[in-house]
C-alpha cells in the first residue's frame, strides 16, 4: 500500500510514545522554520518527555494527540491547559505536521480531534500563536474556527529577519 493510500490514524499519546514523539519534534525542527525550536536546540530527553506525557495523561485539561501515517508519526497536537482555577478552561495549542504529509488533512484532523477532546473535557477556549507569514496555517486555523486576536510585531528572529506573530483563539461550544 502506498503512502497516498495509507489512512491517517489519530490517537492519544502516552509515555510509551516518548521516543517517537521526540524524533518527530526534532524532524519538524529540522524541516521547517515555522516551529519554535531551531535544529539542535531541543534538549529534552526521551525520559523527560515520557515523564511529561505521563503527567499529561493524569491532567484533566491537557492532552497530546498523535497522527500516524502507516507506521510513522506524521504530526502531533498538544493542548496544555491552564494550571490555575481561573485559567483551567483554556488550553494553549501547539501543532506540527511533517512536510511530506502536508495536504492530507492531518492538521485539520488533529485540530478537529483536539476541539472534540477539549469540549468533552469542559474546556471553553483554545489559543495558539502562528507566524504572520505562515498563511497556510492561518487559513487552516480560520477554517477550524480560530480568529486573530492580536499581533506581536517583530517578536521572532527567523533566519536573520524579525517576523510578527499572531495570537489566535477559538471559543468552544458548551458540551451537549
Amino acid at each position: 500500500m502506498s503512502a497516498a493510500e495509507t489512512a491517517v490514524r489519530i490517537r492519544t499519546a502516552g509515555p510509551q510514545d516518548a521516543a517517537a514523539l521526540l524524533g518527530l519534534k526534532r524532524q519538524l525542527d529540522a524541516e521547517t522554520t515555522f516551529m519554535m525550536f531551531e535544529p539542535g536546540e531541543r534538549d529534552s530527553s526521551v525520559q523527560d518527555l515520557a515523564r511529561e506525557l505521563a503527567s499529561v495523561a493524569r491532567s484533566a485539561n491537557s492532552v497530546v494527540l498523535l497522527a500516524e501515517l502507516g507506521d510513522q508519526l506524521a504530526g502531533y497536537a498538544e493542548l496544555t491547559g491552564g494550571s490555575m482555577r481561573r485559567s483551567r478552561a483554556t488550553a494553549y495549542v501547539v501543532i506540527g505536521v511533517r512536510a511530506h504529509a502536508a495536504g492530507r488533512g492531518i492538521g485539520a484532523g488533529l485540530l478537529a480531534r483536539a476541539k472534540d477532546w477539549a469540549v468533552a473535557h469542559g474546556l471553553h477556549r483554545l489559543e495558539l500563536t502562528v507566524m504572520a507569514h505562515n498563511t497556510r496555517a492561518i487559513r487552516l486555523y480560520e477554517r477550524m474556527g480560530f480568529t486573530v486576536e492580536g499581533r506581536r510585531s517583530e517578536c521572532l528572529l527567523i533566519d536573520g529577519t524579525f517576523v510578527d506573530e499572531l495570537t489566535m483563539a477559538a471559543i468552544l461550544p458548551a458540551p451537549s
